[in-house]
């Protein structure tokens, strides 16, 4: 009788374990999965757009957490490329520890994928797929290879033709980066020190144009793992 209840105790060890190692840690809040059918189904035909060059198994769901400005959780999606999943998993981990604010992580889709919308929102997101325009080559965020981080308060500008171009245009207040204001993203911060320890570039170091919520992977990096869309 002994020996029978051992076997059993090491029969509910084994499954145990086996549970535990192909269970997402979802009591920790922070977990990556595959993109299945029901996340699909949520994307399709918006940022996984009918002409989307990029395969699905290229990318990964992250589940995550995070503290608005008030301290409060929210429970966070994105959609990364599989390549990076598990460094922005672990950045956006460490930004929740840290208490480092951060209003909204939602899915692009959640705006029918209109970039101009979400960044209006002020919410942080990843993967939408995209050609970069009059070319053919799908841009880092249509391959899940950047992160944009607190976009109202850390637009994108450039000067095209005499004239500024700021996204989203309501972040024009915000592109005095001397200016002391919420969720600013500068070389002090821990958001900008994470992410490009985990080997991102930051679009605020770019000379032809400021891009102060990017964060994405070098190309040269990119051309490795995708050398058909160079």
């Amino acid at each position: 009788m002994k020996s029978l209840f051992a076997v059993m105790f090491i029969i509910l060890l084994l499954l145990g374990c086996a549970y535990a190692e192909t269970t997402p840690q979802e009591d920790e809040g922070f977990w990556i999965s595959e993109i299945t059918d029901d996340i699909f189904s949520r994307i399709h035909g918006k940022s996984f757009r009918d002409d989307c060059t990029l395969p699905r198994e290229d990318l990964r769901y992250l589940h995550v957490l995070h503290v608005d400005l008030d301290g409060e959780t929210h429970e966070g999606e994105m959609i990364v490329n599989y390549h990076i999943a598990e460094d922005v998993l672990e950045i956006l981990k460490e930004l929740y520890k840290a208490n480092y604010p951060i209003e909204k992580i939602r899915l692009v889709d959640e705006y029918d994928a209109d970039d101009e919308a979400s960044m209006e929102d002020n919410n942080s997101s990843a993967f939408n797929f995209r050609f970069i325009s009059h070319t053919t080559r799908v841009s880092k965020h249509g391959l899940g290879l950047a992160v944009d981080i607190n976009t109202l308060y850390n637009p994108y500008t450039k000067v095209v033709d005499g004239e500024r171009i700021v996204e989203p245009i309501t972040g024009e207040p915000y592109l005095d980066r001397e200016a002391v204001f919420p969720y600013k993203i500068d070389h002090e911060d821990l958001c900008f020190k994470l992410f490009t320890a985990h080997g991102f570039e930051w679009g605020g170091d770019w000379e032809d144009r400021k891009d102060y919520q990017h964060f994405e992977i070098p190309t040269a990096q990119i051309d490795e793992w995708y050398p058909s869309n160079r």
